[in-house]
Order: C-alpha cells, then sequence, then structure tokens
C-alpha cells in the first residue's frame, strides 16, 4: 500500500507571471508582454518569449535546487548552460529537448545532486522514488492541467512529482493554470495513464 508522502517544494511556472498562464497559453497575451520577463534573466522580451513556452524542464529543476537547498538560477541563463551540455539542441526555431542523459549528467555534475534519466518508468517506480525523498520529472501531455478526457499525446511536456498517495500523484505543473492544477496538482491515479509517456528524470540528494 502506498504511502501518503508530499514534500514542500517550491513552485516555480515556466512564465514569470504565473497569474497569467492562461492568457499565454491560450495565445490572449503573448509571452513577450509578460510584465516581469527581465526576471528570468533573458537579455530581450523576444528572447524570453522564444524561452518561455520551452522552459519547463528548468522549471522543474529550479523547483528541484529550491527544495535540495541550491541557489535558484533565473530561467534563461539556465537555459543557456543546458544548450552548452546538450540537454537542448537548438536548430533555427526548432528546439530539441529536453534531451534527458545529458540533462541527468550536467545536473550530477554541476550541482552534485543525483540525476538519473529513466527511459522507461512506471507510476510504481515514481511512488517509490517519492518515498526515498526524491523528486520525479514526467513527462506528459501538457493538457494534463485540465485533466482533458482526450489528450493529444502521451508526453511532451514535463512536470514534477512531488508527492503521492493511494489514490493520487501530486504534481507542480510550470504550465498549470492558478489555484487549479499549478502547485500541489492531486492526478487520480486512474487520470494520469492517459497523459503520462512512462518516462522521466529522477532528482534526489547526492548518495
Amino acid at each position: 500500500m502506498t504511502t501518503a508522502t508530499t514534500h514542500r517544494v517550491p513552485y516555480f511556472s515556466q512564465w514569470e507571471s504565473a497569474s497569467l498562464v492562461p492568457e499565454f497559453v491560450s495565445g490572449t497575451t503573448a509571452a513577450a508582454a509578460d510584465p516581469l520577463w527581465a526576471s528570468s534573466g533573458a537579455d530581450t522580451a523576444d528572447e524570453y518569449s522564444f524561452w518561455a513556452p520551452r522552459m519547463c524542464g528548468m522549471a522543474c529543476l529550479r523547483m528541484a535546487l529550491g527544495y535540495f537547498g541550491h541557489p535558484v538560477p533565473a530561467s534563461v541563463p539556465l537555459v543557456r548552460e543546458a544548450l552548452a551540455a546538450g540537454a537542448y539542441v537548438r536548430d533555427g526555431d526548432q528546439v530539441q529537448g529536453l534531451i534527458y542523459a545529458p540533462f541527468a549528467a550536467w545536473v550530477a555534475t554541476r550541482w552534485g545532486l543525483f540525476a538519473e534519466s529513466r527511459p522507461q518508468l512506471s507510476v510504481d517506480q515514481v511512488d517509490a522514488e517519492v518515498a526515498r525523498g526524491r523528486l520525479v520529472l514526467l513527462s506528459v501531455d501538457r493538457s494534463i492541467r485540465t485533466l482533458d478526457l482526450e489528450p493529444g499525446q502521451r508526453g511532451g511536456h514535463l512536470v514534477l512529482a512531488v508527492g503521492s498517495s493511494a489514490n493520487h500523484i501530486a504534481i507542480h505543473n510550470p504550465s498549470g493554470f492558478p489555484e487549479i492544477s499549478q502547485q500541489f496538482h492531486q492526478v487520480p491515479r486512474a487520470d494520469l495513464g492517459r497523459f503520462f509517456a512512462g518516462r522521466g528524470v529522477v532528482l534526489g540528494r547526492a548518495q
């Protein structure tokens, strides 16, 4: 039987203005119009606008760094480091990533954390890792924010598993909606399979 566990992990959105996520997602407000864009560490609003929709993995990493007691870098400088480490590959306006193996190697080297790519990952394994005090990046469809009955796919977006219980997995969602699905979003186990691609990255304190 799963023992209920919830880690008090700080939350960061992949956009600086977390309260405006519904507007960014719907396109009613452009990311470049985010009033807090400069807090991302980007040089320009355009640079921020390019990366904000793609920074779910960096938002998850920032949450994990805060939880494990490390200083939390701004988002865009973190992206630049990830690019240099091969965790993202950019070709013009196309970005490949987050690429798990180089990401995990970079995190382990850069911060001394346990970091392991899991190309095959079950919900039971997520439970076990959370129970050990670890956090797990999960590849899910973006529509997990509203628990759509027919998501477009499994995977493509990263959220951070921060807790689990007999009936739910608790996630921090970098593109979740305020007061609904950003922090400690309780996703029923019965629903998770519609969104979860069965892969991710496990992060923890050094062994």
